[in-house]
């Protein structure tokens, strides 16, 4: 089934291009079943390039899901226009007395400042909190998972010696839950961060379950016990040039930067990079709306009792 998004979306021609079935608002209009309402806060600079990446994943499902995208007021957007802000996002006052099957928050790039000190932070921890009652499984993203730890459950972040930059082995910890179903033992993912939620005090947590982590990179998956919160400490949604633009973008600002890890061939930084873990983003992604949405929404979302 489809992803639904508006028509003139410019990821929409994309998307069709690689064969990814793609449905507008008057096709989705006639069709006698009940979407996913899925919406998305975008915190990320690129947003149009993470527009892409995040369709991309929650289109491998036979679930047709309706996707809004939420952008915060209180920042400004520099690498966005404001047309384009105005013609495909809401705002929080938009959309704060509806229900929503899913939420995804993506990263950001603050993670070196305090929390409070980020300009939308007030505005985020209000999101936060209505999703709680008004979403039925929130997915958090690399910055958004550290800072959905902390809110939720008082885990700061620790900076860290240098980036984690690069594709990091993980190693499932707790194939019991449905989120893992499918994962092999081993699997690649990407992160590309400065900051870690520490490792210790998610175990220590007994609100929390840790269903997957690197010897490396710490822990990539943990959830509460609900699956109400889902927190993703890396990138699964990177493209295959994500990692090389960010590499080179900051080559190219002088910035204290190391080669992404396992990541060009024969750590050829001009060769093109392997794209090695897409098959388990697609797969979290998928077991995310399939057992911790869908199969637990109610019929009616105004009727939903949290």
């Amino acid at each position: 089934m489809p992803i639904k998004i508006q028509a003139d979306l410019p990821a929409r021609q994309i998307l069709e291009n690689e064969n990814i079935f793609v449905m507008d608002e008057t096709r989705a209009s006639h069709q006698d079943i009940r979407p996913i309402q899925i919406v998305i806060l975008n915190l990320m600079p690129l947003k149009e390039e993470t527009e892409l990446q995040l369709l991309r994943s929650l289109s491998n499902t036979p679930l047709q899901v309706d996707v809004t995208f939420l952008h915060v007021c209180s920042h400004e957007s520099k690498n966005t226009s404001t047309s384009h802000l105005n013609k495909f996002y809401v705002t929080f006052n938009d959309i704060k007395d509806q229900e929503f099957d899913g939420l995804i928050i993506t990263g950001a790039p603050v993670e070196q400042m305090p929390f409070e000190e980020v300009d939308y932070w007030e505005e985020l921890t209000q999101i936060m909190d209505w999703s709680k009652k008004n979403v039925t499984s929130t997915m958090y993203l690399c910055w958004a998972a550290q800072a959905g730890l902390y809110y939720h459950f008082g885990i700061q972040k620790r900076p860290l010696e240098k980036k984690m930059f690069g594709l990091f082995w993980h190693k499932v910890e707790n194939r019991k839950y449905p989120l893992v179903r499918g994962f092999d033992d081993l699997f690649l993912a990407p992160h590309s961060r400065h900051t870690e939620s520490p490792r210790e005090e998610i175990a220590a947590c007994e609100d929390l379950i840790i269903l997957a982590e690197s010897e490396e990179a710490g822990v990539f998956l943990a959830m509460t016990k609900d699956g109400r919160q889902i927190f993703v400490m890396g990138h699964p949604e990177y493209d295959r040039v994500t990692l090389d633009g960010e590499y080179k973008r900051d080559m190219g600002k002088g910035l204290p930067i190391e080669q992404p890890k396992n990541y060009y061939p024969e750590n050829n930084s001009d060769a093109r990079p392997m794209l090695m873990w897409r098959a388990h983003a697609n797969n979290l992604y998928t077991n995310w709306l399939n057992y911790y949405v869908y199969q637990i929404t109610p019929y009616s979302l105004n009727k939903k009792s949290l």
